[in-house]
């Protein structure tokens, strides 16, 4: 007897991808008006504001375990802290959206292979090659973009950091996570994010902001559409599916926050760059079967 999926879980995916692509191109908007810390600082305490009265109205249960406080608090220091912590100081220390988007694309790669050990997943010959082909693909819509350039040392170091982290942040949810309430999940998580960039804020920060339209727009979308909606499709995602799979998603992200980057910031998308587009989503077909 086989079960369907619910409808949710068919429509996450999508929306997932749509809604964590264009944060490239948006946090590239407001990054410019912000430093990287103290933007992060303001985007978690909006995002902890919001869901407090949520939290209050839903009573969502708590953990039970201690250790579940722990993995909860770790996830969202690897994420929160750390990843979007070193990918916004990249992009301040001058490497480009598109250098950044590549090399935090090999996350698959990565999950592919440390997963069989660390989350007790088999992955198939079948998932290998549809990472590989999901690799070639961002890769060619990256590299057929003129605004790559990997030339700055502090930049490219802090992209592999952010690698680094969001493939531990991805690997140590699907291990030890449990099915927390979202609500519950995110507070957890964003106070761990605020715990770990507001200190760096104030230490080495102005934290100081050019208050503007665009600022305040992207503002806006990281918060909500980011933070809150996309980071909790995505621990859903993890927990309901093997890890692997989940990951091979984030082939399409540079693509996609490619084509979002052409109304938005007049970059536009070459033709080789719709065939690397192509190339990803057989990848992502491919690794997800």
């Amino acid at each position: 007897m086989t079960t369907s999926k619910p409808l949710w879980l068919l429509a996450a995916p999508v929306i997932f991808l749509l809604l964590w692509s264009g944060g490239f191109p948006i946090a590239k908007l407001g990054i410019s008006h912000a430093e990287p810390m103290s933007f992060l600082s303001l985007r978690y305490a909006l995002v902890l504001v919001l869901l407090l009265p949520v939290a209050v109205a839903l009573r969502p249960p708590l953990p039970e375990r201690r250790a579940d406080w722990v993995h909860l608090a770790m996830v969202g220091f690897l994420i929160q802290t750390i990843y979007f912590g070193l990918s916004y100081i990249g992009f301040k220390a001058g490497i480009s959206a598109g250098g950044l988007a590549i090399i935090v694309c090999l996350q698959p790669i990565l999950v592919g292979i440390i997963a069989p050990r660390f989350a007790g997943e088999k992955v198939s010959a079948l998932r290998w090659a549809g990472l590989a082909l999901g690799l070639l693909g961002a890769a060619t819509v990256i590299l057929s973009r003129s605004s790559v350039e990997l030339e700055h040392p502090l930049g490219v170091a802090a992209g592999v950091g952010a690698l680094l982290a969001i493939t531990a942040g991805t690997l140590w949810e699907k291990r030890f996570g449990r099915n927390h309430h979202p609500v519950t999940s995110n507070l957890v998580q964003y106070a761990a994010g605020l715990a770990g960039t507001l200190p760096l804020a104030l230490a080495f920060e102005s934290f100081s902001f050019e208050w503007n339209l665009p600022f305040a727009a992207a503002l806006a979308y990281l918060v909500i559409g980011n933070s809150i909606i996309a980071m909790s499709l995505l621990l859903a995602m993890i927990r309901a599916g093997e890890v692997s799979r989940v990951s091979s998603l984030f082939y399409l992200v540079p693509p996609i926050a490619a084509l979002m980057a052409w109304p938005l910031l007049g970059e536009e998308m070459p033709p080789l760059g719709w065939a690397g587009f192509a190339l990803a989503a057989a990848g992502v077909v491919l690794a997800r079967r």
